[in-house]
């Protein structure tokens, strides 16, 4: 019997692929941890027991740096969040909630706006709210669903910042359906192969072509394609107390602390500095739109509770 360390990078069904030393182990999970109530999620770091008949165990699951619920991943560096300029039209309440549990989760958000020849005045408008938001950002224009049209000097922007952060790190692309983030890794790393899907022309949404997260091994590093997320429940999931959500938003950051009053709620208070930016727009009104109503939902929230293994 041989123990070895190693890192989950698929998990279908309770049976999961963990990668060791460049080799792939087929392998399912100790039945302790459903009493301890703790699911193996891709990306996290394990020991596998391997056995004389070469079946594989997971027997310990390593402390985790995070967790993500929607997309379900652990121990990640950086999240892509992938948005498009129409069809699907954005929605920023969505994006500043999953930037907002990154920064919350020490895990680097950059966003790549796609489909920028389709509205481009949406998307630059969306690009420059996350670049004054502080976050670093990609735009994409002609990304059909074979990648083709796509524009080479920015898709290139983008493969040279992959190639700079990637090493070592483990990083993953999300997004509502149907805006091409298949398609876009795909350009990226042609060896992926990944499916693609079209848009629903009667709603208007995309189809789902990726059916679970997975790890490649890419630019020195571990890179995921994720299923399409769609609502973030703050209410019922466990993603961060209220007093965490205004360090969750970096463009708040240079006001934190100059309000009139200890213990602002940078709602509407008289004397909030945050209150102040906005309505002298340095910070964009969208984003304190989505503080608000993230506010109000934390505080309503009695039942919070820590997520295993942190």
């Amino acid at each position: 019997m041989d123990r070895i360390n190693g890192k989950i990078v698929k998990g279908v069904g309770g049976k999961y692929t963990v990668l060791s030393d460049g080799k792939r182990y087929a392998a399912r999970a100790r039945g302790v941890f459903r009493h301890e109530q703790i699911s193996p999620e891709v990306g996290d770091d394990v020991t596998l027991r391997i056995e004389a008949n070469g079946d594989a165990y997971i027997e310990d699951i390593a402390e985790r740096k995070n967790l993500l619920i929607r997309p379900p991943m652990a121990n990640l560096d950086l999240l892509f969040i992938t948005a498009a300029a129409a069809k699907p039209a954005p929605v920023l309440s969505t994006l500043d909630k999953l930037s907002a549990i990154c920064v919350h989760s020490s895990i680097l958000p950059v966003f790549v706006i796609t489909k920028c020849d389709l509205d481009p005045e949406c998307g630059n408008r969306i690009a420059d709210i996350y670049r004054r938001s502080g976050f670093p950002v990609f735009t994409l224009r002609g990304l059909g669903e074979d990648g083709g049209g796509a524009d080479e000097r920015e898709v290139e922007s983008l493969r040279a910042f992959l190639k700079e952060q990637m090493p070592g790190k483990t990083a993953a692309f999300a997004g509502a359906s149907g805006i091409g983030k298949s398609t876009l890794l795909n350009l990226l790393f042609p060896a992926l192969a990944l499916k693609t899907g079209g848009i629903s022309e009667k709603i208007e949404r995309g189809k789902h072509t990726t059916r679970h997260v997975e790890l490649f091994e890419a630019d020195g590093g571990l890179l995921a394609d994720t299923p399409g997320f769609g609502m973030l429940d703050f209410m019922r999931f466990d993603f961060m107390r209220v007093g965490d959500l205004a360090d969750a938003f970096p463009d708040f950051a240079p006001y934190l602390g100059k309000c009139r009053y200890t213990g602002c709620t940078h709602l509407c208070e008289d004397g909030c500095a945050v209150c102040a930016a906005v309505a002298d727009g340095k910070i964009e009104h969208s984003r304190h739109e989505s503080y608000v109503e993230l506010y109000h939902i934390l505080k309503e929230k009695k039942d919070w509770k820590k997520p295993a293994r942190f």
